[in-house]
């Protein structure tokens, strides 16, 4: 029974348990965040991609 009073009145863990729950947080929602802007970065830097092949072939010819 000792034991069990310990246990709940011990809070030596919490703050590590309360920072790897913020971490995981941020992790998901930055996830959701790049997950949903995916689209329009691939767009984006196939867009540039194009350029600058158009660029490489006016700069060889």
């Amino acid at each position: 029974m000792e034991l069990i009073r310990r246990f709940v009145r011990e809070e030596e863990g919490q703050g590590l348990v309360e920072y790897a729950l913020i971490i995981g947080l941020i992790a998901v929602v930055a996830i959701a965040a790049l997950t949903a802007s995916g689209g329009s970065i691939s767009s984006i830097f196939n867009t540039i991609s194009g350029k600058l092949s158009d660029a490489e072939g006016t700069v060889n010819s």
